[in-house]
């Protein structure tokens, strides 16, 4: 039977490049499918791993029907077993409900792949409809890192290498990502430099990203917290690796 699928997590934890690894294991196996995204990094009509590895996709737009699409493309003869739905967080709440009945009534599997949660902690509409309606919500198992070694849970936003938790929930782009474009070319210069970094909760919730715990060390100041809590994973103390051996 056809199921509805929500692989979530993080950035950096590989679900663009698993919906490519997908896409290819069930076309090798002689099933046809479809491949959508929206918003990607790489532009429009794209689907893009930061590994490097990228392919074309339909583009989701407000207006994109997935009952339409899949059934446009069956009668006119094209076969269609499956759906690889990437960056699925913006997606709107219908149109996840398109995908919950194409798989309920026609039998197409549907793959959907996307971050749960904003820089602010909030749920995206796709997401949360995803997880009320997937028949399987899959974390995925690569973990993102933080800068302190923990196991990374959030996503933060940075502005000229400040986190900030307001603003836009959709700012579409990558790390390094320049917005607000000027009139004049000679304030370029001057633009903020938006930024997206994994964070653990700990870091998240102090507001403390690489760049501003870098800063502290280079300004010889104290982080407003112990260090070795976050960096020493083991039972004992800073003399034990990481992980507790030695």
């Amino acid at each position: 039977m056809a199921e509805l699928i929500f692989f979530s997590g993080t950035m950096d934890c590989g679900k663009s490049t698993l919906a490519l690894q997908m896409d290819y294991n069930h076309r090798a196996r002689g099933r046809g499918g479809v491949r959508f995204s929206r918003n990607d990094r790489a532009g429009e009509s794209r689907i893009s791993s930061r590994l490097g590895l990228e392919t074309d996709a339909v583009e989701v737009l407000d207006s994109t029907d997935f009952w339409e699409e899949v059934m446009l493309r069956r009668t006119q003869g094209q076969r269609v077993d499956y759906l690889i739905c990437d960056e699925a967080q913006f997606y709107t709440p219908e149109q996840v409900e398109q995908l919950a009945k194409v798989v309920d009534e026609i039998d197409v599997d549907v793959f959907a792949f996307g971050i749960t949660a904003d820089f602010r902690t909030r749920l995206f509409p796709g997401s949360q409809r995803l997880i009320e309606l997937a028949d399987r919500v899959q974390v995925l198992q690569v973990e993102a890192l933080c800068w302190c070694g923990r196991r990374a849970t959030h996503n933060a936003r940075t502005v000229d290498g400040v986190m900030v938790t307001e603003g836009a929930q959709v700012v579409v782009g990558d790390v390094d990502m320049v917005v607000d474009s000027p009139a004049a070319p000679e304030a370029a210069a001057h633009l903020p430099v938006v930024g997206y970094e994994t964070l653990c909760r700990r870091h998240f919730m102090r507001r403390v990203t690489a760049h501003g715990a870098s800063l502290m060390a280079q300004q010889d100041q104290l982080l407003p917290f112990e260090v070795d809590a976050c960096l020493w994973r083991g039972s004992g103390g800073p003399g034990e690796s990481p992980r507790g051996g030695t």
